[in-house]
């Protein structure tokens, strides 16, 4: 399955170098977005709150699952959304002693201007490429985070992994 004249090992140096400048940039933006969003939040809790966007309403054990941090630092990134009033707790309806999250009227709205304007850019940014090249770089960027997922997934499952 491997083109002809493609190196492995230098395409996967190729791919990590990439990823890894991906992965620094992101981290940079994500703390950018979160001042713009609300001056008192970090990048990684701008991470959380979009998730519950996407994803949500969710319980706080299912933000540490997906999101592979520790319980305390998912708790803390919470109290501080909450405390800004970006995100609302409510009880869980399939399970009473529980809560769950979900963006505040308020906080989806913020992130909803920001999405759109950081849409606007990737439109401009890449206004010279193919729609189908920006197809084709969305599908497999699904599939690689779909891969991450699963290893995630895996590893909170195995207890070998957790080292328990």
């Amino acid at each position: 399955m491997n083109a002809p004249g493609v190196d492995a090992h230098e395409a996967y140096v190729a791919l990590e170098r990439e990823i890894g400048l991906l992965l620094r940039r992101s981290r940079a933006i994500s703390a950018r977005l979160a001042r713009e969003l609300h001056p008192d939040l970090d990048g990684a809790a701008y991470g959380l709150l979009a998730l519950l966007q996407d994803a949500g309403p969710l319980r706080a054990s299912d933000l540490v699952a997906r999101l592979g941090l520790d319980k305390s630092t998912v708790s803390r990134q919470i109290s501080s959304l909450v405390a800004l009033g970006l995100v609302d707790r409510a009880a869980d309806p399939e399970d009473g002693r529980a809560q769950v999250l979900t963006p505040s009227a308020e906080g989806a709205a913020r992130l909803n201007g920001i999405r759109d304007a950081r849409r606007a850019r990737w439109q401009s940014d890449l206004s010279d490429w193919e729609t189908d090249d920006v197809a084709t770089l969305a599908v497999l960027l699904g599939r690689l985070n779909r891969l991450g997922e699963a290893r995630e997934t895996e590893a909170s499952a195995t207890p070998a992994a957790t080292g328990g």
